[in-house]
This record gives C-alpha cells, sequence and structure tokens, in this order.
C-alpha cells in the first residue's frame, strides 16, 4: 500500500514515515503544499495523509486541488488546527478523516487500515447536471459560468434533486428529505420550492431541466433547451 504524507514538520514526518514503513507500508513524504499536489496528481496512493498547516498552500487547498483533479484517494487530515469549524471544512472539502496533534501513531495506523478498507470510490463534492452545478457545503450554485444565488432550503431542495439526477422524485420524499418526515405544514410548499428554482435555474437560461412528471413527481435531467 502507498501512502502519501503531507506535512512540514520534518522530525516528525519521518518518524511517521519510518513507522509506516517499518509496518509494510510504502510511504512518500512531501513539506509543502505545492509538492503534495504534484505528487498526488502524479501518482496512485491508496491513502494520503495531510497537514493543514502546509508552507505555500495550505492542507484546505491541496485538497481542493486533488479533488479537482479527479484524485479521490482517502484523505485523512492529521493538523493541530482542533476547531470543530477547521474539522466541518475539511471534511466538506472532500477528507474522509481527520485527526488531532498530538496524536498516537497506533489510533493513527488504525484509522489509516479503515480508509483502506473503504477503498476510494468516486465522490465529487460538487454535484451537477449539464452546466449546472451546486457545491452542497458552500451552496455555490453555477449555471453556464453565471452565478445562481439560492437560499439555504433552495439549495437543499436542488442537492436533493441532483443527488437523483434523471429520477422521479415524488413530493413526499422531498418533503422527507429536506424539511422532514413529521412535517405538518402545507406538503404543497413542495412545488413553491420548485417554482422558485425554475425561476433560478431554467428561465434565464431557456431551459427546462427541472420537469414535472403528472402524478408522479419532479425529476431533474441533464440541461434540456426550450
Amino acid at each position: 500500500m502507498r501512502v502519501l504524507v503531507a506535512e512540514d514538520e520534518v522530525p516528525l514526518a519521518d518518524a511517521l514515515a519510518q513507522g509506516l514503513r517499518a509496518d509494510g507500508y510504502v510511504v512518500d513524504v512531501a513539506h509543502d503544499g505545492v509538492d503534495a499536489v504534484w505528487r498526488a496528481t502524479e501518482y496512485t496512493y491508496d491513502v494520503i495523509v495531510l497537514d493543514i498547516l502546509l508552507p505555500q498552500l495550505s492542507g484546505y487547498e491541496v485538497l481542493k486541488r486533488i479533488r479537482a483533479a479527479g484524485v479521490w484517494s482517502p484523505v485523512m487530515m492529521l493538523t493541530a488546527k482542533d476547531g470543530e469549524y477547521d474539522q466541518a471544512d475539511a471534511l466538506d472539502l472532500g477528507a474522509d478523516d481527520y485527526l488531532t496533534k498530538p496524536f498516537s501513531y497506533v489510533v493513527v495506523l488504525a484509522h489509516l487500515r479503515a480508509l483502506l478498507r473503504r477503498g476510494r470510490p468516486e465522490r465529487p463534492p460538487v454535484l451537477g447536471a449539464g452546466d449546472l452545478s451546486l457545491d452542497p457545503a458552500t451552496r455555490n450554485c453555477h449555471r453556464a459560468g453565471a452565478t445562481i444565488e439560492l437560499t439555504a432550503r433552495e439549495s437543499a431542495v436542488l442537492e436533493y434533486l441532483l443527488r437523483r439526477r434523471g429520477e422521479v422524485v415524488s413530493k413526499a420524499d422531498i418533503l422527507a428529505h429536506v424539511w422532514d418526515e413529521y412535517f405538518a405544514g402545507d406538503p404543497n410548499i413542495v412545488e413553491v420550492y420548485v417554482l422558485r428554482l425554475r425561476r433560478k435555474i431554467d428561465a434565464p437560461f431557456g431551459r427546462s431541466s427541472l420537469q414535472t412528471v403528472r402524478g408522479a413527481g419532479y425529476r431533474l435531467r441533464e440541461s434540456v433547451q426550450r
């Protein structure tokens, strides 16, 4: 198994690499973000151990760039930053695990084994259908290069439809996943939000990708010209 360790503290990186090699792993080490991006995109790794506070490019930026380049190797953040927002940002950007320093090598090794068992299925952080895209973490939405401003609820409805792209989803499905199964309001609220989305993601671009399937629900398809 090949591991990339991106850590700017040389003694720590060397100790971690030495331990992993003793346990049978093949280890490459990068001491800055630029080198980490280059190695991660040039070679294939079974898992990447990534610090956040790297010189030249932060671990966050490294993560964004390698995911944008289609690198889906499991990433474990190993960092001194222990704030809850630090962890949330890393996971939203595509990290698979997060451990804080100081750490136990035994625990690091156990986490690496868990990541290796999961493998590396493609998990693009940005959802899309044709030229429509949505980043669920930031709620940034774009179509044909234009930014679309969405409310939190509009974004949630669009996210659910994008995750079920091409499928017919019922009004009840949308209510259960975007509101909750105990929602006691008017179920026609779904129609209101679908109409709002059409006005934002379709109408200005001459599209009809968000369709009503009579008697069944709604379906989001690839970009369809009117």
